[in-house]
C-alpha cells in the first residue's frame, strides 16, 4: 500500500490502463478462436500507430484547457495533398515527403491557433469551423479525383510492411517503433523543457500563468501548431498505409483522438496527463474496435454500443482510481504528524 501511495496519479492511471488491455485481451481471447496470433497483433498495432499520433497532439492541445476538433480533416487534406505532389514528383525522397506533409499540417494548425490564442474565439468553435472548411477545401480541390496506390512510389507502399523484428509470425513494423520512440521523446520534451512546463501551467490556471509572466498566447499557438504538425504526421501515414485516398480520409479520427487522449488520463479540464497515457489509451480503443469486429455474431450497431461501454467502464475504473489514492493520500498526511514528526520539521522538509 505504501508503494502505491508514493506513485504519482499519472502512473497510477497509466498501470490501471495496463491492466485494463490485459484483461480485454484475456477476456477476447475466450470469445473469439485464433484470437492470440501474430497476424492480429500486426493489424492492432499498424491502427493504433495513426491513432497514437494524432492523441499526441490532441493531449498537448488539451493540456493547454483547448480542443483540437479539426484533426481528421487535416489528416485528409495533408494525405491527399502529399499524395498529389508524389504522384507528380515520385523521385522524392522519403524525409522530404514527411517533411511537406507536417510542414503542411502546422500550417493549417497555425490557421486555428491563431485563430483561439490572438482572435480569442473558443477553440471548440474555432475547429469545428476548421473541421468544415479545411474539408469542403479538399473537396473543391480534389474536383472527385482520387489518388490511388498504383500512382505512388513503391518505397511509400511498401513501408507499412517494413518490419524492424519478427519473432515468428508476430512482426514489430519500423512505422510503429518509430511512433512509440516519438511519443516517448515527446514525453521527455514535454516534462523537462520550460515550454512543456508552461504547457501544463497554462492549463492549470490561465490566469495565474498570465499574472507569472508566462507568454499564455504563444504557448497556445504552439501548442496548436504541434497538433497540427503531428496531423500532418499522421495524414502521412494514412496515405502509406492506405494508398487509395479519396476526400473522406481522415474522418472520425478527430472523434478517436479526444477519446484516446481522455481514456489515456488527460484531464478534459487540462494542466494535467501525458502522452504516454494516451498512448494507452489509444492501444486500448484500437484493441477493442478491432477485437469487436471478430466477436461471432455482434452486428455493427451492438459492436458501436459495446465499444462505448466499455471505454465508458475504462474511465470510471481509472477515475475511480485516481479519487481512492487521492484519499489515501490525504490521509496518511495527516497520519504522519501523528507518528512523531513535528509540523514544523515536516514543512520544513516539504520546501
Amino acid at each position: 500500500m505504501t508503494a502505491v501511495l508514493r506513485l504519482r496519479p499519472e502512473r497510477l492511471r497509466e498501470l490501471s490502463l495496463i491492466v485494463v488491455i490485459a484483461l480485454a485481451v484475456l477476456l477476447f481471447s475466450f470469445l473469439i478462436d485464433d484470437y492470440l496470433t501474430g497476424s492480429f497483433f500486426n493489424r492492432i498495432t499498424t491502427s493504433v500507430a495513426i491513432t497514437a499520433v494524432l492523441a499526441a497532439g490532441q493531449t498537448i492541445v488539451i493540456l493547454t484547457r483547448n480542443i483540437d476538433l479539426s484533426v481528421g480533416s487535416v489528416v485528409g487534406v495533408t494525405a491527399y495533398l502529399t499524395g498529389e505532389y508524389l504522384q507528380s514528383h515520385p523521385d522524392t525522397a522519403p524525409v522530404l515527403a514527411v517533411a511537406i506533409a507536417v510542414s503542411i499540417g502546422a500550417g493549417l494548425g497555425l490557421i486555428n491557433g491563431a485563430l483561439v490564442a490572438y482572435g480569442r474565439v473558443p477553440s471548440i468553435i474555432v475547429t469545428l469551423g476548421t473541421l468544415a472548411i479545411y474539408r469542403t477545401w479538399l473537396i473543391n480541390h480534389a474536383e472527385a479525383k482520387t489518388i490511388t496506390a498504383d500512382s505512388l512510389p513503391d518505397w511509400l507502399i511498401e513501408l507499412p510492411n517494413s518490419t524492424l523484428v519478427s519473432i515468428g509470425d508476430l512482426d514489430i513494423r519500423t512505422v510503429v517503433a518509430a511512433v512509440v520512440v516519438l511519443i516517448l521523446c515527446l514525453q521527455v520534451m514535454l516534462a523537462n523543457l520550460k515550454w512543456g512546463r508552461w504547457v501544463y501551467a497554462v492549463g492549470s490556471n490561465p490566469d495565474a500563468a498570465s499574472q507569472a509572466g508566462l507568454p499564455v498566447n504563444r504557448v497556445v499557438l504552439g501548442a496548436f501548431v504541434a497538433s497540427g504538425a503531428l496531423a500532418g504526421l499522421a495524414g502521412f501515414m494514412f496515405l502509406s498505409r492506405f494508398g487509395t485516398i479519396t476526400v473522406v480520409a481522415g474522418s472520425g479520427l478527430e472523434l478517436q483522438s479526444v477519446a484516446a487522449a481522455v481514456v489515456g488520463g488527460v484531464n478534459i479540464f487540462g494542466g494535467s496527463g501525458t502522452l504516454f497515457g494516451a498512448l494507452l489509451g489509444a492501444v486500448l480503443i484500437n484493441l477493442l474496435d478491432q477485437s469487436l469486429l471478430r466477436v461471432p455474431g455482434l452486428s455493427e450497431f451492438w459492436r458501436d454500443a459495446v465499444l462505448g461501454a466499455l471505454i465508458l467502464i475504462a474511465v470510471s475504473v481509472d477515475f475511480v482510481l485516481g479519487k481512492r489514492l487521492g484519499r489515501l493520500q490525504v490521509s496518511r498526511a495527516r497520519r504522519e504528524p501523528s507518528a512523531g514528526v513535528p509540523p514544523q520539521q515536516g514543512a520544513a522538509s516539504d520546501a
